[in-house]
């Protein structure tokens, strides 16, 4: 897995044209690929976002991580865990601040911007012995298991899917635009491909419905961006609600409006989307914000 990740970098940086040479104090931010139901998708998906944070100084590294069904939940989770640690041990090659960090992602990749440092965070607590240390896929990482190695300043969730123990019809049914919903057809495989009902529970599927004792070990800044026309948008509000009331959390939370699932995704080059650039130009304020506080 560490030979695949370090490929994996170097070909993110010639597809959107980011640099991840400079020197080591430059701000580091991870994106999980999204908006395929953890099913379809590559790590070029998110190449706009990219560029406009790369605009802005800061490194980008996208996780190509592997799919459904030929690799269910938890396989995303742990390949995003093991792609933090990669970037930890590698961090002065790739020219980042392991202290300055962000997890990003769009959908899918929202969910997994959660899950993935609350399943980091259950790895660290294991025991461990010395410095050579094994992700959840058997990779070396040489780094420490205390957190003085590494601060993932905040996570920023797109759109995200954070609760699997609602049925889907009903997540859909809290819509004020049901015109504007994915099929059925698409979000009834996206969710087959991915994990079982038996599974739904998990705090690292359903960050959402987490108890409070994780939820506490985020990041201590949470930056969600829901769509006004998107079916997941009620859950992302009820899990604002959660981290203001339950924990210290820094929550700042934009509601795109008039917005649907995918609103930035349009395939069409030609196609000018204001909101979209207005939306990233906002997050990337929000995220020199973020780099810049200590």
């Amino acid at each position: 897995m560490g030979s695949e990740y370090a490929t994996g970098v170097s070909k993110q940086k010639d597809r959107i044209g980011g640099s991840f040479d400079g020197n080591a104090d430059r701000t580091g931010k991870k994106g999980a690929k999204g908006l395929g139901g953890f099913t379809i998708g590559s790590a070029a998906d998110d190449a706009r976002f990219a560029h406009v944070v790369i605009a802005h100084d800061a490194v980008f590294v996208s996780v190509d991580y592997r799919l459904a069904p030929e690799h269910p939940f938890p396989t995303a989770v742990e390949d995003g865990v093991d792609a933090i640690l990669y970037l930890i041990q590698h961090a002065e090659e790739l020219g980042i601040n392991p202290h300055n960090m962000v997890v990003n992602g769009f959908s899918a990749g929202g969910n997994l911007a959660f899950s993935v440092p609350l399943k980091l965070n259950d790895w660290i607590a294991r025991p461990h012995t010395g410095l050579n240390l094994e992700g959840p896929h058997k990779t070396k990482h040489h780094v420490s298991p205390g957190r003085a190695s590494f601060n993932i300043r905040a996570v920023m969730a797109w759109y995200p899917s954070l609760d699997f123990t609602v049925p889907r019809a009903v997540r859909k049914a809290t819509n004020p635009r049901q015109d504007k919903e994915l099929p059925d057809v698409l979000t009834n495989l996206f969710d087959t491909a991915y994990c079982s009902t038996g599974e739904s529970g998990s705090p690292y599927l359903s960050p959402a419905a987490a108890p409070t004792h994780l939820l506490k070990a985020l990041p201590d800044v949470i930056v969600l961006y829901p769509c006004q026309w998107d079916g997941l948008a009620a859950e992302a509000e009820k899990f604002k609600d959660r981290l203001e009331h339950e924990t210290d959390k820094m929550v700042r939370y934009r509601v795109i409006p008039e917005a649907r699932h995918g609103f930035d995704r349009a395939p069409n080059p030609f196609y000018s989307n204001a909101k979209r650039a207005t939306y990233y130009q906002l997050a990337c304020e929000e995220l020199r914000a973020i780099f810049a506080s200590q």
